[in-house]
């Protein structure tokens, strides 16, 4: 086996060396990458010079792919999701602490995101793990959130709001289908995670809309509290890509912030988003 590992930051994610996407990976190989995604949350390769074909190849070991509803495709890839910024454009896409999906009723297992083209300086991702937000809560919070469920929605984030001047000059080839925002889902706040059995915070400022049985005003300020200590900087790490560079992250077990610190300068990932499955809460409802 030549695959190594190597934690990247206290709380979260890992560094992976000898792996050559593009010559293969053997099973073996496979089975170590894939349990340190499960170990660590988020895995970073370096190095790597794919085809699109190669990536939706690898991508359909670990899961079903996700076709994305709102991001504009890959020409000729309809399962690649273009993560792109040209010069002139201030917004960039991701730029909130969030998780992937969560407005689905089987959210997003992960995501697989390639770097294309990269900015000389910035640009970079932070990722924060959700198994130490959950860890660092008192015992008192921990009880009463495990009693929990949250509502999530793409309506506000996809929908017809997101279109309204002045962002809709920034968005335009890069988001669209606003009538497909249509997705609402209930999820508990702290998550059993589908592959490790650990509890998880599962809550995020840009889908989760209110508490099940609370209204949007009662669950604002506990909804602030939680999203500011899921991102506490003792939990996080920053990933600084390269061209040909991978990251690999569990959108049950972390969240991620697109850092916006490039202003007229290019920027093109291509994702592709992999299929999950319904969580269940780690303490009974």
């Amino acid at each position: 086996m030549s695959v190594s590992v190597t934690p990247a930051g206290p709380a979260v994610g890992a560094i992976i060396d000898g792996v050559d996407i593009a010559a293969g990976v053997g099973d073996e190989d496979f089975a170590a990458i894939r349990q340190a995604y499960i170990d660590f949350g988020v895995i970073f390769l370096h190095g790597q010079d794919i085809t699109p074909e190669q990536h939706i190849e690898f991508a359909e070991r670990w899961s079903e792919i996700n076709v994305n509803r709102f991001f504009q495709a890959v020409d000729g890839h309809s399962r690649i999701a273009e993560v792109r910024k040209e010069p002139g454009q201030k917004r960039n896409i991701g730029s909130n602490w969030h998780t992937d999906h969560s407005y689905d009723n089987e959210p997003a297992m992960g995501s697989i995101l390639y770097a294309r083209d990269v900015p000389d300086i910035g640009g970079d991702t932070m990722f924060a793990s959700q198994y130490a937000a959950y860890e660092a809560l008192s015992d008192g919070m921990k009880e009463t959130l495990g009693r929990m469920w949250a509502h999530h929605s793409s309506r506000h984030a996809f929908g017809a709001l997101a279109y309204v001047p002045p962002e809709t000059v920034d968005v335009v080839g890069r988001l669209g289908n606003p009538e497909l925002a249509t997705q609402d889902s209930l999820h508990p706040v702290i998550i059993k995670h589908p592959l490790s059995g650990r509890p998880a915070l599962y809550v995020n400022g840009d889908f989760t809309v209110r508490f099940d049985g609370w209204t949007p005003a009662e669950s604002e300020p506990l909804l602030q509290q939680l999203y500011a200590h899921a991102s506490r900087p003792e939990f996080t790490y920053r990933f600084a890509w390269k061209k040909g560079s991978m990251a690999i992250w569990d959108n049950r077990a972390v969240q991620h912030n697109a850092i916006n610190d490039y202003p007229d300068q290019f920027r093109l990932m291509h994702r592709i988003t992999l299929e999950g499955e319904s969580l269940e809460p780690f303490v009974g409802r």
